[in-house]
């Protein structure tokens, strides 16, 4: 077992924003919450890791309602990339990536060859290695965003939750960012805007509407031309793309009066 929610309900300003979700993660896949703006996937997100709490329902990892894990014991287990990340301190590559130490160190405890060991790995993982004593400030986006989740890797996550990892990224860093948080081999569940890269990266989809599941499954179950155009607003043709996975084309007005 690994994350769950069982009724999941959260709202703000008298509007309900996540309305009764019931969802689970499979161990050791990715699972992509796709929607449109506004229906509750970042919101999601954030009751899934404890940044917020849960109005009513529950979300469990491995069965243990996370509300009652201590706070250190589940920042071993779960890590959070967010959107987009920033700091005015003048911070170094390593730097950053050894924030990720901080729920292994007792409070005086002076850094050690495990801390390091795990920063290098995680700083190899998401290949910035030569990165090590940048400034994170002179980095590309993508290279920051890598920076982030090698961050959360040396956390040592059995779970890890992205909010829009590839937000503002051009396409060569989108498809770098999924195809490592892909090749991970642990538990990813991340929220996504481009329902093509959603087919190619997530093993399951998630699709929220208003705060609501509509639906979850494999990308060929979710990702249908019904579900879009009734979900989203738009028309589409459903094929399959070189990778195999499903290929999502939007057809225009001109296009869809075409016999």
């Amino acid at each position: 077992m690994t994350l769950a929610t069982r009724e999941v309900r959260w709202g703000a300003a008298g509007k309900m924003i996540v309305d009764g979700v019931t969802l689970q993660a499979t161990p050791g896949r990715v699972l992509g919450l796709i929607g449109p703006n506004g229906s509750g996937k970042s919101s999601l997100l954030r009751l899934l890791c404890r940044l917020r709490n849960v109005a009513s329902g529950v979300v469990t990892l491995d069965e243990r309602d996370i509300a009652v894990v201590p706070r250190r014991e589940l920042a071993r287990r779960l890590a959070f990339v967010e959107q987009q990340a920033t700091t005015e301190i003048q911070l170094s590559v390593c730097d950053v990536v050894r924030l990720g130490r901080t729920p292994h160190r007792a409070a005086l405890a002076s850094w050690n060859g495990a801390d390091e060991a795990a920063v290098n790995e995680a700083l190899a993982r998401v290949g910035l290695t030569e990165r090590h004593d940048q400034l994170w400030h002179t980095l590309s986006g993508g290279e920051r965003q890598r920076v982030h989740i090698a961050r959360a890797l040396a956390q040592e996550p059995s779970e890890l939750i992205l909010d829009e990892p590839t937000n503002h990224l051009d396409i060569q860093h989108q498809l770098s960012i999924l195809g490592l948080v892909r090749r991970l081999g642990i538990t990813c569940i991340m929220a996504l805007h481009d329902l093509n890269l959603a087919a190619m990266f997530c093993d399951e989809i998630a699709l929220l509407h208003e705060g609501r599941l509509q639906a979850a499954g494999t990308p060929d179950e979710v990702l249908t031309a019904e579900a879009i155009q009734r979900i989203f607003g738009v028309a589409v043709a459903i094929g399959t793309g070189a990778s195999g996975r499903r290929h999502i084309e939007y057809l225009i007005e001109a296009e869809r009066r075409q016999p």
